[in-house]
């Protein structure tokens, strides 16, 4: 597996923890349906397998959040939710670095 590729992949670990963390529903309907397997650097953009990066969308929610009108609003409540997890998270730090990956 290509590196960059593997790096973007969530691994079984990150799911499972996010799973633990969202208590296995969307963090924006609530529905019991959730998966953790949502980006919220999207993959195209280099957006890293970590666990501040992935969160749990029912289809219903990542197919709004993917391609959605309203996007920047979802983006804003996803990010607000990572950042109360995560008191030192930063979105910089989500992102492909191929020199850092190798």
């Amino acid at each position: 597996m290509h590196k960059q590729t593997k790096a973007l992949s969530i691994p079984r670990e990150v799911k499972e923890a996010v799973r633990k963390r969202d208590g296995g529903c969307c963090i924006l309907c609530g529905s019991p349906y959730g998966e953790p397997n949502a980006h919220y650097v999207p993959r195209s953009r280099g957006g890293l397998g970590v666990e501040e990066n992935i969160i749990t969308l029912c289809f219903s929610c990542h197919t709004e959040y993917d391609n959605g009108a309203e996007r920047r609003e979802t983006e804003e409540k996803i990010r607000q939710y990572l950042k109360y997890h995560y008191p030192n998270w930063e979105e910089s730090k989500l992102y492909y670095r191929k020199w850092n990956h190798d």
